[in-house]
């Protein structure tokens, strides 16, 4: 939990005082769950990488405007031209967050990431010799809607960074060709934080746009599109609120004008058309041509109003706090008996050469990653998550398995044979944490290094592994906010 006093030691980087606004508050920092002991613990969430809880003043937000909501556009009620103007503020919000302007790009409102790309993969027509570029690195929201397309994929360093030498080289090679190179602005796996300004300038250098998944990078650290049509300029951007404290079922797509002037939508119903005859279709423009269908009003007051509470604390105050705590992070489990820390060295953020998110990624000789996620939270409190994080290209790099091996196991699993798939621990920071929740983490790793492991797991029948004998941990609780 978060103290008066760390509120006012909160600094700029240049070590002047800013203003007193306190750093927002996360709904359920305060929440217990239970542990198979029979006690009950705060709950320490360490899964900041998938999803996040809200802001309180999101929620409050949320409360506040709930007896106002109305149906957006057409409506000529009061509500519902609240609600519009509402809905409409909030693309201007968007814009701000992301340093562009209306003069250049239109905000599209979607469900999150992942159908903000599909959109743009959708909206991307190539001509016969021409592809896409993206890298090993991506998370499958940037990854599989290309491979619907005539696309190419980046290799990595054998450490699990863009090779920026293999990227030019595809352009040369391709030189006019590649259409788009779309890249992820940070990884969801080893917290890097690419340069995306610098493959900007090489997309535009060879008549390319760049899309960037801004999805892990916009919770953590401020991002500017920069000047349309400067050589660094970030020509697309994508991102979901569920990421920025803003779990309500919204994300944005942020585009040059002109893509969606006219064409095809993805789909299509209510709002996208001006004129249906019998005849035809007189399609909309802009962001109407993309927003079939009632849309989620509430998500985007909510996305906004995480905008505008981040915006108001300040994204650099975000990432000061954030840093410590990856320094702290990194010093604790780099001392726990047999973890291996997966990526790059972190030796240079100890030195304060590299700045990286606080998403750490780990194996643990002897364990499982299944296991160590389950002991962590059922005997400790700590919520992480396992597994290969949708990004199943960059774990297999980083965990030195061949495309031989890959492509074995999916034909293993192609004929139904069981794969035991390989794995990691992913441990990652948001705003709420602080370093009394990094030792939680130590201390259940300490101990799962130890041995030290009280119950017996098994799988249950949706493939979880969880403790024998625990299916009362949820009746509290799981029909409790239905009933």
């Amino acid at each position: 939990m978060t103290t008066t006093a760390e509120h006012r030691s909160d600094r700029s980087v240049k070590g002047t005082r800013k203003s007193a606004y306190a750093r927002p508050r996360v709904v359920g920092i305060k929440t217990e769950v239970p542990l198979i002991t029979g006690e009950q613990v705060r709950y320490v969430n360490l899964d900041s990488a998938a999803s996040t809880p809200p802001l309180v003043k999101v929620r409050q937000a949320v409360d506040d405007f709930l007896p106002w909501y109305s149906s957006v556009h057409r409506g000529a009620g009061y509500k519902s031209r609240l609600s519009t103007h509402l809905y409409e503020h909030a693309r201007d919000a968007v814009m701000r967050f992301v340093g562009t302007t209306p003069k250049t790009h239109v905000v599209v409102f979607v469900r999150n990431t992942t159908e903000a790309l599909n959109l743009l993969a959708h909206r991307t027509l190539l001509e016969d010799d021409e592809l896409i570029l993206t890298t090993k690195m991506e998370h499958h929201s940037n990854l599989l809607p290309w491979f619907r397309k005539k696309h190419e994929m980046v290799q990595l360093t054998e450490d699990g960074r863009i090779d920026m030498a293999d990227l030019e080289q595809r352009l040369y090679q391709h030189e006019g060709k590649v259409k788009l190179i779309t890249i992820s602005a940070a990884s969801n796996v080893t917290g890097l934080v690419n340069d995306v300004h610098q493959v900007a300038r090489l997309a535009h250098a060879h008549g390319a746009k760049i899309a960037v998944d801004a999805a892990q990078l916009t919770p953590h650290r401020h991002i500017s599109m920069g000047t349309y049509g400067a050589a660094d300029c970030i020509d697309i951007v994508a991102f979901s609120g569920h990421k920025l404290y803003a779990p309500y079922g919204t994300g944005a797509l942020v585009v040059p004008a002109t893509l969606f002037a006219d064409g095809d939508p993805m789909l299509v119903g209510g709002g996208t058309a001006c004129l249906v005859t019998s005849s035809g279709i007189k399609w909309a423009t802009g962001p109407d041509l993309e927003e079939a269908g009632s849309p989620n009003v509430i998500g985007v007051v909510a996305m906004a109003a995480a905008l505008e509470e981040l915006m108001r604390f300040g994204m650099e105050r975000v990432a000061e706090h954030e840093r410590e705590l990856t320094r702290y992070a990194i010093q604790r489990l780099q001392g726990v008996p047999g973890l291996t820390l997966r990526g790059p060295a972190w030796e240079s953020v100890l030195a304060g050469e590299e700045d990286r998110l606080g998403v750490f990624c780990f194996t643990m000789g002897g364990q499982s990653y299944e296991k160590v996620a389950a002991v962590l939270a059922n005997e400790w409190g700590v919520g992480v998550r396992s597994g290969c994080f949708c990004a199943h290209l960059y774990v297999a790099h980083l965990l030195g398995i061949s495309e031989e091996d890959a492509s074995e196991a999916r034909e293993r699993l192609l004929t139904g044979l069981p794969v035991e798939l390989p794995g990691m621990v992913r441990a990652s920071l948001g705003l709420a944490n602080s370093k009394d929740d990094i030792d939680r983490l130590a201390s259940g790793l300490m101990a799962i290094a130890r041995g030290d492991i009280h119950a017996q797991y098994a799988h249950n029948e949706h493939g979880d592994l969880e403790p024998v004998g625990t299916d009362h941990f949820f009746e509290a609780h799981g029909m409790s906010f239905l009933a």
